[in-house]
């Protein structure tokens, strides 16, 4: 694999951040980008390390100055990946993953051709609904949308360059590992 820029997406709930943590741990020379969103934190999240929270206002002025290589709206918040700390560390021959949704990584294969684009699945729709319900982050109305969308995502596994089944973290993560030569 040639590309320094990996592109992790997948359906909400089926374990991108569990996953990609995991990889950091192991693979600490990885640089994770860390995505700006105008939703509200969680209570275990934190600015600049979950993600950067900003509010409605400064996300779109940054869509407007070009500092976004992504940006998409989902479940009535804005998401996206600043642009400028991955170009440096992409241009510092440093490896760079983004955790992302089907509409950023499309986003991202646009613009930067050279990404190599990984799918993370759930080992079945079933166990996708089981991991949403037991985050316990969404209401039901917010859960049945996240699983809908979910389902149309998992559709587009064709336009990915690799496909991963999260059956575990320590498979997902060793499978990772090896499609990213990073034995």
């Amino acid at each position: 694999m040639k590309s320094k820029l990996v592109v992790l997406a997948g359906p909400s709930g089926v374990g991108k951040g569990t996953v990609v943590r995991e990889l950091i741990k192991q693979k600490p020379e990885i640089f994770l980008s860390v995505s700006a969103t105008t939703r509200q934190p969680r209570p275990e999240e934190i600015h600049d390390d979950h993600y950067m929270f900003l509010s409605e206002e400064e996300f779109q002025g940054e869509v407007s100055k070009g500092n976004l290589l992504e940006h998409a709206q989902f479940a009535g918040a804005w998401y996206g990946t600043p642009r400028k700390p991955v170009e440096e560390r992409i241009k510092n021959n440093q490896m760079v993953v983004l955790e992302i949704d089907l509409q950023g990584a499309r986003q991202v294969k646009k613009s930067m051709p050279e990404a190599f684009l990984v799918m993370l699945k759930p080992p079945s729709t079933e166990e996708l609904k089981r991991r949403l319900i037991q985050r316990g982050t969404e209401n039901p109305a917010e859960l049945e949308l996240r699983l809908a969308v979910a389902i149309s995502e998992l559709e587009a596994e064709f336009e990915f360059d690799a496909v991963v089944i999260n059956e575990d973290v320590s498979s997902a993560v060793s499978q990772l590992i090896t499609l990213l030569h990073l034995n």
